[in-house]
């Protein structure tokens, strides 16, 4: 039985990405995005990610939704309560190729001191050496989860009664991964 060598990537901020969405008034879609965020992955080889191992880490007193009264008000303890809960973080569990290019990524998220099992869907965008020599890895996350089943429960009413915050949160995440020498 042979033993494969464990191959580590890192997350390549530069060329990566970390955005939400979220309904506003029910009629709109704000985006936000964390500016600040790490991350890597294990796999057993180049090529096979099924059962890659995946961490990150959010930091999200960088969030960011191009409106700094809004920002501010998110990292207050109506929202995210960013001076006990500093980072938003994931381990997965689970790594599967579904079809194709396509996998689902299931592991535990946790945002707002409350953990919880989430999947998302991951598609894998190829392989390339930078100019540096260097090998990268592309992989697109999305998925939704729901922020209320994380403790953030603020919910201004807009006058006719309705909802001025959705509860589904849209994630995008456009991650590079540099591996590791």
């Amino acid at each position: 039985m042979t033993t494969e060598a464990a191959v580590k990537w890192a997350v390549d901020p530069t060329h990566s990405e970390v955005q939400f969405k979220v309904k506003h008034l029910v009629i709109s879609t704000v985006t936000g995005s964390f500016n600040q965020f790490s991350g890597s992955a294990t796999t057993t080889n180049d090529d096979d990610f099924d059962d890659a191992e995946i961490h990150f880490s959010l930091d999200v007193s960088s969030i960011d939704t191009n409106q700094e009264m809004r920002d501010t008000h998110l990292k207050s303890a109506d929202f995210f309560d960013v001076a006990n809960y500093p980072y938003i973080t994931f381990q997965s569990t689970s790594f599967k190729k579904a079809k194709g290019d396509l996998y689902k990524l299931t592991g535990n998220l946790t945002m707002h001191g409350v953990t919880k099992e989430v999947t998302v869907n991951a598609e894998f965008g190829g392989s390339a050496k930078d100019g540096y020599g260097q090998t990268k890895i592309g992989f697109e996350i999305t998925g939704v989860v729901n922020r209320k089943e994380f403790g953030l429960t603020y919910h201004a009413l807009t006058e006719t009664g309705g909802l001025a915050l959705g509860e589904d949160i849209k994630l995008i995440a456009n991650i590079q991964l540099t591996k590791q020498a």
